[in-house]
């Protein structure tokens, strides 16, 4: 069972972890032992709220796919506990990260005064410009 907040939690049969072959540097533990966690979550058939679904949809983050499947792997530590712990935390994590409704922008304009400030200011140096060019007579 993974927590997202007091009221939304994800069941362990959604989630669907397995063991795979660490890459990278290790001797003979990463040769021989398959300690690295491969997580999948499907968005689309998870039990989170449609509000989620779509915001998790709507994230560019490369770990999701384009079909909505969030594949996350793990494989910094040594052990395979461990590195489960720390896809089911990072899952967790961009779940979390939607769990908070985006406030709605309101619009608004630039005071009177900052319009006249900048006008000001741009005559200002188009003056000096205008200085610097050749005198005629």
């Amino acid at each position: 069972m993974v927590f997202v907040n007091e009221k939304i939690s994800i069941p362990d049969e959604e989630i669907s972890l397995s063991a795979i072959r660490a890459q990278g540097a290790g001797g003979q533990n990463v040769n021989k032992l398959a300690t690295a966690a491969h997580l999948r979550f499907s968005i689309n058939e998870s039990s989170l709220p449609d509000d989620f679904k779509q915001r998790l949809l709507q994230l560019s983050d490369q770990r999701i796919t384009t079909d909505g499947t969030i594949v996350i792997k793990a494989q910094s530590h040594r052990t395979r506990e461990q590195n489960r712990q720390s896809a089911l935390h990072r899952l967790q994590k961009l779940i979390k990260s939607v769990a908070t409704v985006p406030k709605k922008r309101k619009p608004t304009k630039p005071s009177k005064g900052s319009t006249l400030k900048r006008l000001e200011t741009k005559t200002k140096r188009g003056q000096t410009k205008a200085m610097r060019s050749r005198v005629e007579e």
